[in-house]
């Protein structure tokens, strides 16, 4: 499955669905919706399996219904072949679905071979990761496949408390994440993180804001994104709100959590954004440098009296 780069003309195979600036994007296609990062917005889209091989997030319903599969090289060779004929000049690919490093080595490999002689001008050549991914991959490999055009990986790390995380049924912990991060980031490969704000409830937001800051100190990933926990409609996570077995953070809570977060980073250089459409207010910037100015702008807005106490406030509901 190929899809053309937000910045051409209007999808031959499907629509977006967001903006360019939200932290994770939808495109609708025939079989099921694909999710892409916004920096991947300029990026041609290519679809290398079906949905995500964990699938059982309590708070995730992006890959709900969507039984994986990893396409065959056949299939693999001719979506390349396609790409390249639509996209000859094009510059960055992002590979889909759910969790692409999970495939064998040697798929990986055939692609990213496929995709330096598709296109001339390829640059670089990211995609989503688990830290189960990450562990199963020698460095060895990781190296051959940052030799071979692979840049960036992108990793859910929601919360790095161990108890949200096992509560919320990721699938892994947050020592294994910052082993999968070190390890990638020693072979050369950049890796951005993205934190959920409000994940651990009103009863678990305290042991989320520690976590997660020495998480994220260790890990030291090049790019950080935080948006805020949006319940969606079917998931586990849902119902326990329905049943009072889960209380969300009010607006001003969501705020004071991201603060925490913030002012806990000790990071030597990342870019930092904090602007899906999700967040109360919309940040950007580079860690350390910035973050004096992104904690007086959080401030401000606690000082203004709008936020809402009582309440999620303005937030999208998908339930």
């Amino acid at each position: 499955l190929l899809i053309k780069p937000d910045t051409e003309k209007p999808l031959k195979h499907g629509h977006t669905t967001h903006n360019q600036d939200s932290s994770e994007t939808s495109v609708n296609t025939a079989s099921h919706t694909l999710f892409r990062p916004p920096a991947e917005a300029g990026s041609v889209l290519v679809r290398v399996a079906d949905g995500c091989p964990h699938n059982a997030c309590a708070f995730c319903a992006m890959y709900s219904g969507v039984p994986y599969r990893e396409y065959t090289t056949e299939e693999l060779a001719v979506c390349i072949a396609e790409a390249a004929r639509e996209y000859p000049y094009a510059r960055r690919v992002f590979l889909a679905d759910g969790d692409v490093l999970a495939l064998p080595q040697k798929t990986l490999s055939a692609v990213l071979a496929l995709l330096r002689a598709s296109f001339p001008r390829l640059a670089r050549v990211n995609c989503y990761a688990s830290a189960r991914a990450m562990m199963n991959k020698s460095e060895e490999d990781l190296l051959s496949l940052r030799q071979a055009g692979l840049h960036t990986l992108y990793l859910g790390l929601e919360s790095g408390s161990e108890a949200v995380l096992k509560l919320m049924r990721k699938g892994t912990s947050a020592l294994d994440m910052v082993k999968g991060c070190q390890r990638v980031q020693r072979a050369g490969l950049n890796i951005s993180v993205m934190v959920l704000i409000g994940l651990g409830g009103q009863k678990h937001s305290a042991e989320h804001i520690d976590g997660t800051v020495q998480t994220l100190n260790a890990m030291q990933p090049q790019l950080l994104s935080c948006l805020r926990l949006v319940p969606v409609a079917g998931t586990l996570l849902a119902r326990w709100i329905r049943a009072g077995h889960f209380v969300p953070l009010t607006e001003m809570e969501a705020v004071l959590e991201l603060r925490a977060i913030i002012q806990g980073l000790e990071l030597g250089q990342s870019v930092f954004r904090a602007d899906h459409a999700s967040n109360i207010l919309p940040l950007a910037g580079r860690l350390p440098k910035d973050k004096d100015r992104l904690l007086a702008e959080l401030d401000e807005l606690l000082g203004c009296g709008v936020l809402d106490g009582a309440g999620p406030g303005i937030m999208p509901s998908l339930l």
